[in-house]
Parts: structure tokens; C-alpha cells; sequence
């Protein structure tokens, strides 16, 4: 398969600690990559690094063949990273549907002048993300409530319209950070579904998560890192098996360890 994004040899410290060490790592494209290991493993530092968030000390970053570590956050929302964040992110103020435009408004090509003086350019691209934030609401389960308050949503249907805003970007790579967080067994059970179906239609997603069983039971492969280096990456089943990550991970009785 065609390698999506490619981490090379990603390094970097706070201080003294080192939270990633040559670090590599490579997405296919449609592929569903679980990163998981224990408590300071490095999972948010790797993550951070791929959205942008955080500086490589060393190392690269490469999307569908192109460089992108010196870009910021939101170039490299343009070039189709989108981000579902552990918290659930909402404007209070804003209709569900308003929510999910801000993802869309994330590839936005009409310029400022052409907002500001409501140019038939803008008026155009206002209707396609529009349309794009309602087929989104449709893909995840949400088009009735397009028109209620954000903050009417239940944490597990926020989370959705999380997810929501993100597709609305039409995301190259979509990363989730934590999303079954907080929600109750029934709430993690239906985003397990949905996350299922956007594998279905070839989403390519990066997934940090602490509950273990959910990432085997979801990911194509997994990275294990600890002490902010790769010990581990295969199939599920041979993660399970990987006696390196036994001792360091799941052997501990760590199977819903946190970061």
C-alpha cells in the first residue's frame, strides 16, 4: 500500500527528558495506526508533532510525499491533517451545523476581500461548506440536530460532531486523540461503530488511546512506544504476543492505562 504519512527518526525534549527518540513511523493510506503504550510512553508528544502543535527537535515529517514539519497547525489543516482532540471542543454559541462549518472553513480558498465585500466567489464557497458540513452531520448520525445548540449535545454526540467537523475538511489524515474519554460503555461502543465505518470507506487515521482493547479491536497496526521510543509495531495480534510490550505495557495489568 502507498505510504500516507511517514515520521523519520522524530526527536525531541523538554528540558532534560527526552519524549521522542528517533521515532519512525508510517501510515498507508486507508490504514488504521493505534499508538499505545504506558503512562510517559510519548504518545501525545508524537501526535503533537504530526498536527503541528509541537517542533521536531530532529527528525522529518512527510505527508502524501511532501515535507511538512516547518509548517504550522493550520498549513497543515490545508494540506488535510484534521484533529478530533481528547476534549470535546465546542463554540457554545453555535448551532451543531455552525460547529461543523468552522472544520470545512479549514480549506477555505476565497480571500479576505472577497468575505468581507460578499463577492459572488465567497458566496459560493459559503454554500459548498454548508453542504459539506450537512453530509458530514449525515455520515456520523447527526443531520437532525444540525439546527439545536451545540451544547445540547450529550458528551458521546459532541464527540461525534467533533468528528463531524473534522470529515467536513475532507481530511488526507485523521488523527483522534483519546475520543472514547469520558464516554460511558454505550457511548464508546457507538463511536467504535463509527469509527468502523470510516474505515470502511478508506479514512486514514492515526488513533492515540489508552483503552488497549479498543485500539486491537479497531486498528490495522499498532505502534507501541515507551519511554519515548518504539519497542513494538505489528499486527494486533502480534502485539498481544510481543513479549517486549508484555513487560513494559500490558503485562503490568495496564490494559486501560493512561498516557
Amino acid at each position: 500500500m502507498t505510504v500516507l504519512l511517514q515520521v523519520r527518526a522524530a526527536t525531541k525534549s523538554f528540558g532534560g527528558v527526552v519524549a521522542a527518540r528517533d521515532v519512525d513511523l508510517e501510515v498507508a493510506r486507508g490504514e488504521l495506526r493505534g499508538i499505545i503504550g504506558p503512562n510517559g510512553a510519548g504518545k501525545s508528544t508524537l501526535f503533537n508533532l504530526v498536527s503541528g502543535h509541537l517542533r521536531l527537535d530532529s527528525g522529518s515529517i512527510s505527508l502524501d510525499g511532501q515535507r511538512i514539519e516547518r509548517l504550522a497547525p493550520h498549513e497543515r489543516a490545508r494540506r488535510g491533517v484534521s484533529i478530533v482532540f481528547q476534549g470535546a471542543r465546542v463554540f457554545p454559541a453555535m448551532t451543531v451545523l455552525e460547529n461543523v462549518m468552522v472544520g470545512a472553513h479549514a480549506r477555505t480558498r476565497a480571500g479576505i476581500v472577497s468575505a468581507a465585500l460578499r463577492l459572488p466567489a465567497q458566496r459560493a464557497e459559503e454554500r459548498r461548506i454548508t453542504a459539506a458540513a450537512r453530509e458530514a452531520l449525515e455520515r456520523v448520525g447527526l443531520a437532525a440536530w444540525a439546527d439545536r445548540l451545540a451544547t445540547d449535545l450529550p458528551l458521546g454526540q459532541q464527540r461525534r460532531m467533533q468528528v463531524a467537523r473534522s470529515l467536513a475538511a475532507e481530511p488526507t489524515v485523521l488523527l483522534l486523540d483519546e475520543p472514547a474519554s469520558g464516554l460511558r460503555a454505550d457511548e464508546r461502543e457507538d463511536f467504535a461503530v463509527l469509527v468502523e465505518q470510516l474505515k470502511d470507506i478508506g479514512t486514514t487515521i492515526l488513533l492515540v488511546e489508552h483503552d488497549v482493547a479498543l485500539v486491537m479491536r479497531l486498528a490495522d497496526s499498532i505502534t507501541v512506544l515507551d519511554l519515548g521510543e518504539v519497542i513494538a509495531e505489528g499486527k494486533p495480534d502480534e502485539i498481544r504476543a510481543d513479549q517486549r510490550v508484555i513487560d513494559a505495557y500490558l503485562g503490568a495489568g495496564a490494559t486501560h492505562a493512561h498516557r
